[in-house]
């Protein structure tokens, strides 16, 4: 019923990390390119129909949530740019823009409350994505340091 919490890396080069990644990770993990191609913006790699890391451009996700002004192309080092999350420390917009935790929920909407409920905050309402899935549905949070998690239903 849900995958096990898994990394999609946010790219702005994304031929290059993906012909990077089609390279290592059936060497290194076994792994096997299940969803995409060099052509973006979308590829995912399985292990036994397990999804071990995705990759997705991160200007098309900057879309979807608020990017806090980073651009795809962003070199900055981690922690710059940050936004204050009202107590004088800073917070990344959405995890420095470079990470996603993804997971599949059986409710994105139940999904997405339960993590408001306990500190997360909610960047991207529940809503449904035919263009990026037959039937996919996504909402998304960050956690109270800024990172990103997808919560995803098909």
């Amino acid at each position: 019923m849900m995958d096990v919490f898994h990394p999609r890396l946010l790219v702005g080069r994304f031929a290059e990390c993906f012909r990077l990644y089609d390279a290592v990770l059936p060497a290194l993990c076994g792994a096997t390119l299940a969803r995409g191609s060099a052509a973006g913006p979308y590829a995912g790699w399985d292990v036994e129909g397990e999804g071990v890391l995705a990759l997705f451009d991160r200007a098309m996700m900057a879309g979807v949530v608020d990017a806090g002004g980073s651009s795809p192309d962003d070199t900055s080092p981690a922690g710059a740019g940050l936004l204050s999350d009202g107590r004088g420390s800073g917070v990344p917009p959405y995890g420095g823009g470079r990470v996603m935790l993804v997971s599949r929920v059986e409710d994105v909407g139940a999904a997405a409350d339960l993590y408001v409920r306990y500190g997360a905050r909610l960047v991207a309402p529940p809503a449904d994505r035919p263009g990026w899935g037959p039937g996919l549905r996504t909402a998304h949070v960050c956690d109270p340091e800024g990172n990103l998690v997808e919560l995803q239903a098909y």
